[in-house]
């Protein structure tokens, strides 16, 4: 079949995870033998940063690291009717411009053979109420909502037609355990300081346990005010810039542990909802102590795949033990893998996908389905 995604980036995941969850979809639809191709904005917000955070080197990189993804810009003149007249299936993001989710819609509703899905994956929906109100979804098939506490959100406020639980997942081609004789630091945490959603929360949950035991750490991450960048300093921990998420397992098997930190608004608003980061880190098979989210729909297997902290204290704690308990340490790691490869992987992802594509009266999808029943 053929698959188009509309999304903010696929070449740059500079603030931007999303784009961490729709590579490894991608390559998933890819490897089974799929048309599959990524549609961005060519001024988007997150590639322009990158380039001018990195320089176009990073822009290279990308298409070293994903060789079997393709992206293309469009721009004001951009022929999307050329593009949807070919697609059997079309994913449309919520960063997506407004006009231009109402635009596809049309096309839709036009006599468009393609089945139309919305993704949301982001938390506008409580914080932003009138932007995802303001979408046109009427003759969008269904929504996609990375967690059921949004589709909820959704389903209540009659956004779209139908409405379904798409959680992010880790892309395990790349996200996976790597061997590493040498040691970088004790602690590694991969997370942007972004619009003091969880400021608060990083002081207390890495910041000052780091600082009281005296452990090496490290910070990647973007859009770090100089502030934050003295307190870092002044507590110890190393600040190590953009980090290129294909590069994320390498630094990962050079630490002992890692944390979740998550977004305020997804703790009191939305719960049941982690970062990919978490989904990510758990792949790798590195430790992880988490700062408190409510795992409302059981994803994980708290205290056996991770360890919640309730306090910075609780964390210091925790922080101490494990890295003082190899064999704790180890178990834990590999009970977290062993659920993501159960459960959380991009494979298991593109799984849901048909089927709510064939839930949605996809055609071809059915095909598919019918005959790998058969099989």
């Amino acid at each position: 079949m053929n698959f188009v995604f509309y999304i903010h980036s696929l070449v740059s995941d500079w603030n931007h995870g999303n784009a961490h969850f729709v590579r490894g979809v991608l390559s998933e639809l890819v490897s089974r033998g799929h048309q599959v191709v990524a549609l961005e904005p060519v001024d988007g917000w997150s590639r322009e940063n990158l380039v001018r955070d990195q320089g176009e080197a990073a822009v290279s990189a990308f298409y070293r690291d994903f060789p079997d993804l393709l992206s293309v810009s469009y721009g004001p003149d951009f022929d999307h009717e050329a593009v949807l007249a070919d697609a059997d299936v079309v994913v449309v993001h919520e960063w997506t411009d407004p006009a231009l989710v109402a635009r596809i819609g049309r096309a839709r509703d036009e006599g468009g053979r393609f089945s139309l899905l919305f993704h949301d994956t982001h938390h506008r929906a409580v914080s932003a109420e009138t932007d995802i109100a303001g979408m046109e979804l009427a003759h969008y098939d269904g929504v996609l909502a990375f967690g059921e506490t949004l589709r909820e959100r959704y389903l209540k406020a009659g956004w779209g037609r139908t409405v379904y639980t798409w959680h992010e997942a880790a892309d395990t081609r790349r996200f996976r355990p790597l061997m590493s004789m040498d040691r970088d630091g004790d602690l590694v945490w991969i997370g942007n300081w972004g619009d003091d959603e969880r400021t608060a929360e990083i002081h207390a949950f890495l910041i000052e346990p780091v600082r009281r035991l005296g452990i090496r750490a490290l910070v990647h991450g973007v859009r770090y005010p100089d502030a934050a960048l003295t307190t870092l300093e002044g507590a110890g921990i190393r600040y190590g810039g953009w980090l290129p998420n294909a590069k994320v397992p390498e630094v990962f098997s050079r630490h002992v542990l890692t944390v979740h930190i998550p977004r305020r608004p997804y703790v009191e608003s939305l719960p049941g909802i982690p970062t990919i980061r978490m989904f990510e880190a758990l792949a790798c098979g590195i430790p992880l102590i988490s700062a408190p989210w409510d795992d409302a729909e059981g994803l994980f297997r708290p205290g056996e795949d991770f360890l919640f902290a309730r306090d910075g204290e609780e964390m210091e704690r925790l922080m101490r033990e494990l890295l003082a308990d190899t064999d704790r340490s180890a178990h834990m790691a590999a009970s977290g893998l062993a659920t993501i490869e159960a459960r959380h992987t991009c494979r298991h992802r593109v799984d849901e996908l048909f089927a709510v594509l064939a839930d949605c009266g996809t055609t071809h999808v059915k095909s598919l389905v019918a005959a790998k029943e058969a099989a």
